[in-house]
């Protein structure tokens, strides 16, 4: 019928589609710094045994600084919580979200108890930074603070420093008045966007206690909140490329040596104790009070 040929039915050729480009793996196959999980009872004896190599000095203080929100009060209250086997919240906590103030507005020392027996050092937890020059704790008050100035009680002015002229100003400091230790806590989660301004502020302490041989060690809390693979398995901490990437970028921006940084989890939710969570406090812990005890056995030196 008619002279039109009939067409053949052409197939459609379906072309593979291109795999899809693999997601880097977000672990390293080994942890790039050792650390045995184990130990947890091993560093709690030694701390409730720890004797410190000047005998006239009772306790030894660590002075606890850090951005407002990074978790400075949980920090004392997670070693708090560890000696007492259940969670401790004696260092106020402010929760309320979005609020840019420090909750923390009075120096005060923390004793550390193991049930009740008084550890030999003590935690002095002072108001937090804010990137604003007149904003937070001035950083003369936190260096007045790490040389024993500043009585307990002092309520931090954001608009002038402590002077000498202050009824909570200790012109002549004891040994038992001093911190030779100070410890900055940097939450892991936002330290890509620590204001420059506020390191700066950090920049001008350590340079100013540098020079009288203080030594300074890096807390990275929040881990958990700054990556999904510790958030599942804090065992995973010293393989997690993300947390490693945030301790080597605390170095770079603050200048404390990634051997004086320690990253932990703070307690905040829990309401039991945790091994995992413990002996990770415990080792940062056991490395503060052996640096601050160093620098008391040495301050001859300077």
């Amino acid at each position: 019928m008619g002279g039109s040929e009939s067409k053949p039915i052409q197939q459609e050729v379906h072309q593979p589609k291109p795999n899809p480009e693999p997601k880097p793996n977000p672990e390293l196959d080994e942890p790039w710094r050792k650390f045995d999980w184990g130990q947890k009872e091993a560093l709690k004896e030694k701390l409730e045994n720890f004797s410190l190599s000047d005998p006239d000095v009772n306790h030894i203080k660590i002075l606890v600084a850090g951005q407002v929100g990074a978790g400075k009060s949980s920090f004392i209250n997670s070693i708090d919580s560890v000696f007492q086997g259940r969670i401790c919240s004696r260092a106020l906590v402010n929760t309320a979200a979005g609020d840019s103030r420090s909750f923390t507005q009075k120096l005060k020392g923390f004793p550390i108890r193991s049930g009740r027996k008084s550890l030999p050092f003590v935690f002095k937890d002072i108001m937090g930074l804010e990137a604003a020059a007149l904003a937070g704790s001035q950083t003369d008050d936190i260096i007045n603070a790490v040389f024993g100035h500043v009585k307990d009680g002092y309520k931090f002015n954001q608009e002038q420093a402590l002077t000498y002229k202050d009824q909570h100003y200790t012109s002549d400091p004891t040994l038992s008045d001093q911190a030779f230790c100070l410890v900055y806590v940097i939450a892991a989660d936002t330290v890509q966007l620590t204001d420059d301004k506020l390191i700066d502020k950090l920049k001008i302490i350590r340079k100013r206690i540098n020079d009288q041989g203080i030594p300074q060690v890096i807390i990275m809390t929040k881990v958990d909140e700054a990556c999904p693979l510790v958030n599942k398995d804090l065992r995973k901490i010293y393989t997690s490329k993300k947390i490693k990437e945030k301790m080597e970028l605390c170095s770079t921006k603050v200048g404390v040596p990634l051997s004086n940084i320690f990253p932990v989890k703070n307690y905040h939710e829990e309401i039991d104790t945790e091994d995992d969570i413990d002996v990770l406090i415990l080792k940062a812990l056991e490395q503060i009070v052996q640096i601050a005890d160093d620098r008391l056995l040495d301050r001859e030196i300077y």
